[in-house]
């Protein structure tokens, strides 16, 4: 089939790349002209493994193509996904829809023939109706659906390639036999596909992602009950992840939830909620523990090193929201680092996916390189992202200081092992925080 993405971000870049991958036509088209320069030569803007290798790939077999006209990429198209940004408003919980519906007004400046219309990117409930009433002078050009993503960060093309399901909403029934086929090396694996009114569809997108993000806050409650009542969280998502109505993933204590879904999702569910007047009071509790317990860890920072951080050295180990991405949206190192800074501390950082433009203009703030120059002369290493290289370090080889301390936000170590290795060691939601 011939197919457009416009917008060439995590959702674009990866869902296009795919469907090129499994015999589509694609084409991916942005307005950034240095974006669309470097994807011809095979550089991602993006930190997603094996993403480069495949865009490679396809590109060279004519199957994926990158441009900045818009025009040529719609006429050239049979179905067309909008995968524009929708962010949450600065200071609101409301969703920012201008670049969806800008794009639409593209789009009906210059279809001549039938196309379907496909929404992507992560919208509220009735956005496709709003859609509809843009290009309502073609109307019987386009056919509007939902066919929202669920792509994990890190584990992007395994997701796209081994779907648990596949949503699609769309009010004309017919529809859904196109889509059906498109998806057919999916679901001839073994993908459920699954259809639904265009609501329908836009809404499940957003209960998922508020569902999971509860999760998270609920059991990130749950370690601090048990750091005060002397039990260990990883027996309690251990027993509550064993029962199979519940399941054991997004059951392990740490941070704050982050990244480009959960803390704009939740917030854009509440906003939608609220405008048809029903108070979802358990996602509006979930977001405000998620913005305290950041609070909550940086404060467990002064009963390790003391009241006072002054000159205090403090070595981040990951500072991306979850591993094997780039991505710094709303992760716990943008308010915990500033944070430390102001208190006067030396703050070094070491992430696999490289220095942070967020943090270059930080007082005291410095990238290094590796996992020893970030730590030498660390008084205090923070474990805030789990990669894999950080899961194995022998601390008292790569710390000069004797007196070192390790807050691990991820539980990636043993907190006995670390006790027999005289290391002073602090965990969450373990008996041994104090």
């Amino acid at each position: 089939m011939k197919l457009c993405m416009i917008g060439t971000g995590y959702v674009g870049l990866v869902s296009g790349t795919c469907f090129a991958d499994i015999g589509n036509q694609v084409i991916c088209v942005d307005k950034d002209l240095d974006k669309i320069s470097k994807l011809k030569s095979g550089i991602s803007p993006i930190y997603e493994p094996g993403l480069d290798e495949l865009i490679k790939k396809n590109y060279s077999a004519k199957r994926l193509f990158f441009t900045s006209n818009i025009k040529q990429a719609i006429n050239s198209s049979d179905i067309i996904f909008i995968c524009v940004g929708t962010p949450t408003k600065k200071g609101s919980l409301k969703v920012d829809l201008s670049y969806v519906y800008k794009c639409c007004k593209e789009i009906l400046k210059f279809t001549k023939k039938k196309k379907i219309l496909v929404t992507k990117s992560t919208v509220p409930v009735g956005t496709g109706d709003e859609i509809e009433k843009i290009i309502k002078k073609k109307k019987k050009l386009f056919t509007v659906i939902s066919n929202p993503e669920f792509l994990r960060e890190g584990e992007a093309i395994r997701d796209f390639r081994y779907p648990d399901r596949i949503v699609i909403g769309s009010n004309e029934k017919k529809t859904f036999n196109t889509m059906k086929k498109l998806y057919s090396p999916l679901t001839n694996k073994g993908a459920k596909f699954f259809t639904t009114s265009r609501r329908g569809a836009e809404l499940i997108k957003y209960a998922s992602n508020a569902f999971l993000a509860t999760k998270i806050t609920f059991i990130n409650e749950l370690a601090n009950l048990c750091e005060k009542s002397g039990v260990n969280i990883e027996d309690i998502s251990l027993g509550m992840g064993s029962d199979n109505r519940i399941g054991g993933r997004f059951l392990r204590a740490g941070p704050a939830y982050g990244g480009s879904c959960f803390p704009k999702d939740t917030k854009g569910l509440v906003f939608a909620a609220d405008k048809h007047k029903v108070n979802l009071s358990v996602v509006k509790s979930v977001i405000k523990s998620n913005f305290n317990r950041i609070n909550l860890l940086t404060n467990r920072i002064h009963k390790i090193l003391g009241s006072s951080l002054k000159n205090k050295k403090i070595s981040f180990l990951g500072v991306t929201f979850k591993p094997n991405t780039d991505d710094m949206r709303d992760s716990t190192s943008l308010k915990m680092i500033p944070y430390l800074s102001k208190k006067g501390a030396l703050i070094n950082y070491y992430d696999p996916s490289g220095e942070k433009k967020e943090f270059r203009k930080i007082k005291n703030c410095f990238f290094k390189n590796n996992i020893k120059n970030n730590c030498y002369n660390a008084d205090l290493v923070i474990l805030l992202t789990e990669w894999d290289e950080f899961k194995t370090i022998d601390f008292k080889k790569v710390i000069k200081n004797k007196k070192f301390k390790v807050y691990d936000l991820r539980n990636l170590y043993n907190a006995n092992e670390m006790k027999r290795n005289k290391i002073q060691y602090f965990s969450v939601g373990r008996p041994n925080i104090k």
